[in-house]
């Protein structure tokens, strides 16, 4: 079974920054795509970027491009979203998860990846 778990998110004023973590157990972590999503109360789970296994390609959502990056380091089992210029709107919950397909090259679709962690709050004061 793998786990995984969030860290890194708090209250940040508007345009400031946080990078979130994400951790992942088990020894073939290096071989899935992993992606950043976030959920608002009351909205549905969005995408928010993925990137390969092998960190060679990542996608954003239009809303954040420009502001986050996501990347990896696999010899840490371990994906990081630097998060830049934050908005109120970017308020929700983070979650991270685990591409289900080996060597994938990530989805925006939350139904495609299997593992979750239980997601790190970040919450924008204006």
């Amino acid at each position: 079974q793998v786990q995984v778990v969030e860290s890194g998110g708090g209250l940040v004023q508007a345009g400031g920054s946080l990078r979130l973590s994400c951790a992942a157990s088990g020894r073939t972590f290096s071989v899935y795509a992993m992606g950043w999503f976030r959920q608002a109360p009351g909205k549905e789970r969005e995408f928010v970027a993925t990137i390969t296994w092998s960190g060679g390609t990542t996608a954003y959502a239009d809303s954040v491009k420009g502001r986050f990056t996501i990347s990896r380091d696999n010899a840490k089992n371990t994906v990081y979203l630097q998060m830049n210029s934050l908005k109120p709107e970017d308020t929700a919950t983070y979650y991270c998860g685990r591409d289900q397909q080996k060597f994938g090259l990530g989805s925006r679709s939350a139904d495609l990846y299997d593992f979750w962690g239980q997601g790190t709050q970040v919450t924008v004061s204006s």
